[in-house]
């Protein structure tokens, strides 16, 4: 059984920044992904961002790339998204996940609780 900790989120103006921390415990395997989606109201969970545990390596979805950044904390089982240049359409509850591969919703096997992120313009 996993738990995923997230932390961060809250209300800001567009083109501000915030950052997000998710803690992963439990059995937490290496060839999972671990990262955030994100739902909008009236939409569906999509993806955000991840790092893949066994490599490190990033993925993005093109909507954030250059403004978004993930990363592994001291802790290796934390991941945190620093979220920069924020937009009204940045806008949503950001779910941490593990699982995945594919990095698509229904591939997780892990959810955290979700932390609203409110962007105004």
């Amino acid at each position: 059984q996993v738990q995923l900790e997230e932390s961060g989120g809250g209300l800001v103006q567009a083109g501000d920044s915030l950052r997000l921390a998710c803690t992963a415990s439990g059995r937490v395997f290496t060839n999972n992904f671990l990262g955030w989606f994100r739902q909008a109201p009236g939409e569906e969970r999509k993806f955000v961002a991840a790092v893949q545990l066994f490599d490190d390596s990033t993925w993005y979805d093109d909507a954030v790339k250059g403004r978004f950044t993930i990363s592994r904390g001291e802790d290796k089982n934390t991941v945190n998204l620093q979220m920069n240049m924020l937009e009204s359409e940045d806008t949503g509850v950001y779910y941490c996940a593990l699982g995945g591969p594919p990095l698509v919703a229904y591939a997780m096997d892990y959810w955290g609780k979700g932390t609203r992120v409110t962007v105004s313009s």
